[in-house]
């Protein structure tokens, strides 16, 4: 168990045991003949079904008197033939004949209950559109006369996913929403090319405000209608498939929208159907719904939410969002997490770390390949640990402190206040029993308010210097630091690594969906491909690196070991370590390169496979790719006591050099 290997949680055995215990049991009382899976199937039972001879639509609303299907086909008005018939236990039925019904068509539901009623969409509709003139939203009748057939399998499980994070709708060069069928044909060849192998894909669910980023829901078992049809989802990833890259759905169970008309939000009249009552029903910073977790049908509803996206869409894993908001009571919200009794006390909703556990385990169960990833900034001990040693059970978590640090030492120090030493403790302190994924920035940094690492580093002169002609020292500096900052990430990372799309080039300024303050404009929410293309502006060199980079931690499979410091030169702002049969050379000094820089290292011979100051990366070809170094029989004062052989290398101003042993 966790406790076992580390002492710190020795005084949290009973929590931890009964939290196991807990889950155990939960999971038993779900599980049919042995099989989560096979307990998990609200969606096969609610919303709208083809029978062998119609229709049958079901719903659970027990605060409902009386419910009807209303859309085109009636007028919309609530006509006998339409009415539900109540089963008991808050179950509603309609069978219908399958003329009433066709592929297309448009319905709502319209349910009474004590002191009102309104139209709602159906908790289990697997398709809405939005009506382009009034905006709102209705369920859609989907059931094409030739469905997708499938042509690859999932690939292999990503022991080292190295995740390229996107969004379908801003993923268009042009001022508007993009579509599925035209990020399949155009920016899916490029995350082949640059070597990624797991798309994490935002936005997948309905939401009824596309600026949320997708991240206020309203339709659960609903595809955005925005990017285009389940069909081209598909295809989208059944290609992927076919060039071995897992999809991985950024999927939001940690709250809910607060609309009526659109999502879940007294659906029935009653505000606790899915969610909790009072303060705790309501999210005090995102002004949304929180679920109830505990509540066997709120559970039923998002596990087999989870089972219905990995069937439907044969997506290979989750990206959990807001697991910290989903964790603890106070969501929280302005709070250190420093000491381990803070993911021990009454200040964790139980039932929420359950509910993970069991999603846990049920996409395991549904394919073994696939994954599960945490969002989660408190670092709750245990989370990425398996459920078998006492863990909740995820794959991964998000290593979401190593961004928020380059962010910190970018604005608040001097090149020459930078620290080594605290770049590699930062970058390297992780639990043992846990694996993560790094990041030197995702879709959270980019967005309006903040700033990308490059727009960071050369501000305005991102507008005039990005020429390669031009010569300005500030985009020298922040071109080097860029490649040095996300090689030392992935390098360093645990056992992944995460780029959001774009960022790969230095995609100039932030994101900043359509909205009212800027005149619904799309110009922001969009990616410029165009301006890694040509040979004459920098964007297409700093692409080139993140290629060479992904490349290296392919072919080397660096990433299948712990990095191991060689040298944290202070002085020098020399760091230096070693990662299965690669050394990592980084010089962070901002004027000074050393000749002859000697230290301990592993004997043999060395050659030099990837340079930050390459030409094709827009530097200086100080290094020369392919040249071979061996040591010599001596320690030396620098690097690692293990080794009693020394390594002299050149090492460039702001460069970065790896060498893999022959």
């Amino acid at each position: 168990m966790i406790y076992e290997n580390d002492k710190w949680l020795e005084p949290y055995k009973e929590v931890i045991d009964a939290r196991h215990e807990m889950i155990m049991a939960e999971r038993d009382k779900i599980s049919v003949g042995g099989s989560l899976a096979a307990g998990l199937n609200n969606h096969l039972y609610y919303g709208l079904h083809r029978t062998e001879d119609g229709w049958v639509f079901r719903e659970w609303a027990p605060n409902a008197s009386r419910m009807w299907i209303i859309g085109e086909f009636n007028n919309w008005k609530r006509t006998p033939a339409y009415e539900l018939k109540p089963l008991g236990g808050g179950n509603w039925e309609i069978r219908l004949p399958a003329m009433f019904l066709s592929h297309g068509t448009l319905y709502k539901l319209y349910i009474e209950w004590p002191g009102g009623g309104a139209e709602r969409i159906p908790a289990y509709a697997t398709r809405a559109v939005q009506d382009p003139v009034s905006k709102a939203f209705c369920a859609q009748v989907w059931d094409p006369a030739f469905p997708y057939e499938w042509k690859n399998p999932r690939p292999s499980k990503k022991e080292n996913p190295l995740i390229y994070e996107c969004h379908i709708g801003m993923s268009s060069e042009e001022e508007k929403v993009s579509t599925f069928e035209e990020f399949r044909t155009t920016v899916l060849p490029k995350i082949i090319d640059l070597g990624y192998n797991v798309i994490q894909i935002m936005a997948l669910q309905e939401h009824p405000y596309y600026g949320s980023f997708g991240y206020q829901v309203s339709n659960f078992y609903a595809l955005s209608s925005r990017f285009g049809t389940p069909e081209e989802f598909k295809r989208l990833v059944d290609d992927a498939h076919e060039a071995g890259i897992a999809v991985v759905m950024d999927i939001v169970h940690s709250h809910s929208v607060d609309n009526e008309a659109e999502g879940l939000s007294l659906f029935d009249g009653r505000e606790d159907l899915y969610f909790y009552t009072g303060w705790q029903g309501h999210h005090p910073a995102w002004g949304s719904r929180c679920f109830d977790y505990g509540k066997s049908e709120t559970k039923y509803f998002l596990l087999s939410n989870c089972k219905f996206w990995m069937e439907e869409y044969m997506l290979d894993g989750f990206r959990f969002d807001g697991v910290t908001s989903m964790l603890y009571w106070d969501h929280g919200l302005g709070k250190d997490f420093v000491g381990y009794e803070n993911y021990f006390n009454e200040g964790v909703d139980e039932q929420a770390l359950c509910y993970l556990s069991l999603a846990c385990q049920l996409v395991h169960e549904l394919a073994p390949e696939a994954f599960t990833i945490a969002e989660d900034v408190s670092g709750m001990a245990g989370l990425a640990a398996p459920f078998e040693e006492g863990g909740v059970g995820f794959d991964f978590r998000m290593s979401m402190g190593v961004a928020d640090n380059w962010i910190k030492w970018i604005k608040t120090l001097t090149d020459e206040q930078w620290s080594v030493g605290e770049i590699w403790w930062q970058l390297t302190n992780k639990r043992a029993d846990e694996k993560t994924i790094s990041y030197a920035e995702c879709h959270d940094q980019a967005m309006v308010g903040d700033k990308t690492i490059l727009f960071r580093l050369l501000d305005a002169e991102m507008y005039t210097a990005m020429n390669k002609d031009s010569v300005s020292a500030v985009v020298d500096r922040g071109i080097a630091l860029h490649k040095m900052i996300r090689l030392v990430t992935l390098a360093t990372c645990g056992n992944g690594y995460l780029n959001f799309m774009g960022n790969e080039f230095g995609h100039p300024e932030w994101i900043d969906f359509p909205r009212e303050g800027n005149g619904w404009s799309y110009k922001y929410a969009r990616r410029q491909w165009s301006l890694a293309e040509p040979d004459y502006l920098r964007y297409r060199y700093l692409r080139n690196f993140d290629k060479a980079m992904i490349a290296l931690a392919r072919t080397e499979g660096i990433l299948a070991s712990k990095p191991e410091l060689l040298v944290q030169d202070e002085e020098k702002k020399i760091l230096i370590f070693k990662r299965k049969d690669c050394i990592f050379a980084l010089n962070f000094n901002a004027t000074s390169s050393y000749t002859d820089y000697g230290f301990s290292s592993p004997a043999g011979e060395w050659e030099v496979c990837l340079v930050s100051d390459d030409a094709a990366f827009d530097g200086f070809s100080r290094v020369k790719t392919g040249e071979v170094h061996r040591t010599v029989e001596s320690k030396c004062p620098n690097g690692s006591q293990e080794y009693d052989n020394t390594l002299m290398l050149y090492l460039p101003a702001r460069t970065a050099t790896v060498l893999r042993k022959i």
